[in-house]
């Protein structure tokens, strides 16, 4: 007489797709594939950042073409273009409106630095009260440029410890690894000329 024996894997089963991960690395996967952005387009930065979202560069291949109006349904904030102090109070109330883990993109020489605004009325950067992730230089920065930088959030949003961040309630808790200083992406991705300029 034979016995069946109940064992923990199925043969049938067995020849099947079976992945095996952390659930940090699940969780993190997850969130960094479906980054959901708020665009504050404040100024002409905001036209290309409409076109990264057109056919021809095409951010959906990256998950984020689902450009969210509301703070609470978005988790990276793109700031675009010139921020006057009269529109920080603003931006800030929607900074603090968004759900954690947020991140933020400041896009352009203006949301960077100010650009060349050195006016009174030109907070010199969304820095100085934002915690900005990435800087995307440029004036205005390509839409590739805006890409580049979207794929540097994916890459730090990889390296978190998303179960770490879940327990104490708090953005960037433990990372893999320290991020060493901010995520600079250069904004210029015309080609060079070699030879001489083609308008002398």
């Amino acid at each position: 007489m034979t016995q069946r024996i109940e064992t923990a894997i199925d043969p049938k089963i067995e020849g099947r797709d079976v992945i095996v991960t952390r659930l940090d690395a699940a969780i993190d996967w997850a969130r960094k594939n479906s980054c959901w952005p708020m665009p504050l387009g404040l100024a002409c930065c905001g036209i290309e950042l409409m076109a990264v979202g057109a056919s021809r560069f095409d951010i959906a291949r990256f998950g984020a073409e689902v450009m969210r109006f509301s703070p609470r349904q978005s988790d990276l904030m793109i700031v675009a273009g010139t921020c006057v102090y009269k529109m920080a109070g603003a931006v800030k109330r929607l900074w603090d409106q968004m759900a954690q883990p947020k991140w933020c993109i400041a896009m352009g020489a203006c949301a960077s630095t100010g650009g060349m605004y050195r006016s009174y009325a030109v907070v010199q950067g969304v820095d100085h009260f934002l915690p900005v992730d990435v800087y995307i230089s440029g004036c205005p920065p390509r839409p590739e440029a805006v890409l580049e930088g979207l794929m540097a959030i994916q890459r730090k949003i990889a390296q978190e410890k998303a179960l770490g961040s879940m327990k104490k309630d708090e953005q960037n808790t433990g990372l893999w690894k320290p991020v060493q200083g901010p995520i600079i992406v250069r904004g210029e991705y015309a080609p060079r000329f070699a030879d001489k300029e083609p308008w002398s």
